[in-house]
């Protein structure tokens, strides 16, 4: 296992932005990983930090990065897939045996922990829709744990790993046979439209930045309230979709908070709708980044 101390997280995450953080831990093995989680009193674990923005002031803890972990097994129509498992990588090996159900993965920057977090989807497909278990890591009985699909909590965006108790060690689906040809044509229709709608990592961006309300899109609403003219010295909003934020070269994470706060009261003095972020903000706050954090992660209000 590797482990680096004063580790300047940008170096890995996909905005390029990030401070110091105190510990960086890369377990290779589910064994390294759970003997992590019991032996440290804090920390904080993530795939390929994708869909996070770090502050640029840094972070006084430890950050367990998963990437290292990156065993997948196929038995049949049934597959197993440890946290690290790039996304596009499963999508691409199970294609290749004519298994359907993962194709929207090809796509995504992240991991197979972080899909399972957040119940990623795209194109008509989610996690949800083929994950049958999950093998957990309690928090608070520091124990590993097995949980079926139906006690994972999915909704839009969300799994029960967001109460902050579990933490995936490993994953198991039940895909589908489907024709070779069909599984690629869709595999191809979304990268097509990635590519053509979506920034690519050539220009740092963590994804989409705000959740789309409910029968709604985010990005429609964005559009519309006119945020694609918004722009600042260090970051812009990516000119084909007005729900990414890209940093330009050399922003810091309070342009692009404050930006989001931007796009935010936008659409909320337009619509009276208060968009809520998808992306993850970490790290030591200053006193600017709590302001901006407070307007954009507050609690809805009943």
């Amino acid at each position: 296992m590797q482990i680096r101390n004063n580790f300047e997280i940008k170096n890995l995450t996909t905005y390029k932005i990030g401070g110091k953080v105190k510990t960086l831990y890369l377990p290779e093995t589910l064994e390294e990983l759970t003997s992590l989680l019991r032996e440290l009193d804090e920390y904080v674990v993530l795939g390929s930090c994708s869909d996070v923005l770090f502050s640029s002031n840094g972070y006084s803890g430890n950050v367990i990065i998963t990437t290292e972990m990156k065993k997948f097994e196929i038995r049949g129509t049934k597959i197993y897939a440890e946290c690290g498992v790039k996304d596009p990588m499963l999508a691409k090996s199970v294609s290749e045996v004519s298994l359907s159900g993962l194709e929207f993965l090809i796509g995504l920057p992240g991991t197979i922990g972080g899909a399972v977090y957040m119940n990623a989807g795209a194109h008509g497909q989610c996690i949800a829709d083929t994950l049958v278990s999950c093998c957990l890591f309690d928090c608070e009985t520091k124990e590993v744990v097995y949980k079926n699909k139906e006690d994972m909590q999915f909704s839009y965006r969300h799994s029960l790993l967001h109460d902050k108790r579990f933490i995936l060690l490993y994953a198991e689906f039940e895909l589908k046979r489907a024709p070779l040809e069909d599984i690629k044509a869709l595999m191809e229709r979304n990268l097509t439209f990635r590519k053509t709608v979506q920034p690519s990592l050539a220009n740092p961006n963590a994804g989409s930045v705000f959740k789309n309300p409910e029968n709604d899109s985010a990005g429609r609403l964005l559009d519309k309230a006119g945020v694609k003219e918004f722009e600042a010295p260090n970051v812009k909003i990516w000119e084909k979709h007005a729900n990414f934020i890209v940093n330009k070269g050399d922003a810091t994470s309070e342009d692009v908070l404050e930006m989001m706060v931007k796009m935010h009261n936008a659409v909320k003095d337009t619509y009276t709708i208060e968009l809520r972020p998808e992306i993850i903000f970490i790290g030591d706050k200053t006193e600017k980044e709590e302001e901006l954090c407070n307007i954009l992660y507050q609690k809805k209000q009943k």
